[in-house]
């Protein structure tokens, strides 16, 4: 059994109906963190019911933007060292044991830590020596904050600063199938593509044209996901769809932004 020793921690989560995993993403968190703060944009299921009765203080406020949400979260925390988590992510036994031995002596001396997430799909075991998303979740608020930002919400490794890395996985259970995935995707690349900088016409233009096959081939290929059968096949694909999708909306938005500004001389 995994003993439950909470260390000087805040874990974040954003959440807006995220029923489905909330209560479980918050006790697996308190496996070592001394608190969990939600924050909650409106949902209107049983996320926040769930949180509390999960063990979290829940903050109810307005949605600001990816990057300015995690901002809200950070300032909300009583502890500088955080541990920042989506509402689909599962802190396992194995993380939870890394991390106390981390903490065994004080404060460790990095003050960023590198973590991988492991895609759980809804079909077959996790992908945990495949398909590995880097991601920088454990860090300490005194030496980097997230960026204040409509769309990004990672942020950059200040010059300096002493990165270490966790072996062992978060567990994400990004999606419950292929319409939920494709929808998430969809969404993303709407906001990231009016979020960004646009960029030149024909820098899109190229993008637009040849991406799809280059985003494949890196998922498919560079990452590995041809080991996860014909359904890592399909998630490759969707993923490369996803981000072809913001390079064509951001085209789109360049182009009506143009006419727009015809329009005004």
């Amino acid at each position: 059994m995994t003993e439950k020793t909470t260390l000087p921690i805040s874990a974040y989560i954003r959440t807006l109906n995220e029923a489905r995993m909330i209560g479980d993403v918050v006790q697996s968190a308190l496996l070592i963190a001394d608190e969990v703060v939600v924050i909650d944009s409106g949902s209107t299921d049983d996320t926040i019911a769930l949180a509390r009765d999960a063990g979290a203080r829940v903050i109810e406020h307005g949605w600001l933007g990816n990057g300015h949400q995690k901002r809200l979260a950070e300032e909300a925390c009583q502890h500088d060292w955080l541990l920042d988590l989506d509402a689909d992510e599962i802190v396992t036994p194995a993380l939870a044991a890394e991390i106390r031995s981390l903490f065994a002596n004080g404060e460790p001396s990095e003050k960023i830590f590198k973590t991988m997430l492991a895609l759980v799909p809804p079909v077959g075991a996790p992908w945990t020596t495949f398909g590995l998303q880097s991601r920088h979740k454990l860090y300490d608020r005194r030496s980097v904050r997230m960026p204040a930002h409509k769309a990004w919400d990672q942020f950059e490794i200040p010059a300096g600063v002493a990165v270490g890395c966790l072996d062992a996985p978060i567990y994400h259970h990004a999606f419950t199938g292929a319409e939920q995935f494709m929808a998430k995707l969809n969404r993303n690349s709407s906001v990231r593509a009016a979020a960004l900088a646009i960029k030149p016409k024909p820098y899109l233009a190229l993008r637009i044209i040849f991406g799809l096959p280059f985003y494949f081939v890196k998922k498919y290929l560079l990452q590995q996901y041809f080991r996860g059968g014909i359904y890592g096949f399909a998630i490759a694909f969707m993923s490369a769809q996803g981000r072809w999708m913001r390079d064509v909306k951001m085209w789109e938005r360049a182009k009506a932004e143009a006419r727009s500004n015809l329009k005004n001389d």
